[in-house]
């Protein structure tokens, strides 16, 4: 059974792809120190004001105190926004 040409050639094979994926993961380019960090601070930027808008709206056409609780709300999430950053830039980047 182990004399097979078909199981050697399986084999063969098998030992190619593998050898082919590692080539294709030493090659690809891992992402630069800080990539990751930049990235959360993108996402407060725009995910924390984006939301507080959408949350001061919303609350604005429920209770009809335009456009008080969209300022405030906004004002808010835009001061918790530069919290976060503030954390994220005392981390250590990886």
């Amino acid at each position: 059974m182990s004399d097979d040409p078909t199981r050697a050639d399986l084999d063969r094979r098998i030992a190619d792809a593998k050898a082919a994926v590692r080539a294709e993961e030493a090659s690809v380019r891992k992402p630069e120190k800080g990539y990751k960090q930049g990235s959360r601070v993108l996402a407060e930027l725009i995910g924390a004001p984006l939301g507080g808008g959408v949350i001061g709206y919303a609350l604005d056409r429920w209770l009809g105190t335009s456009p008080w609780a969209l300022l405030i709300v906004l004002t808010l999430s835009v001061i918790v926004a530069f919290r976060n950053i503030y954390k994220i830039s005392k981390e250590r980047a990886e």
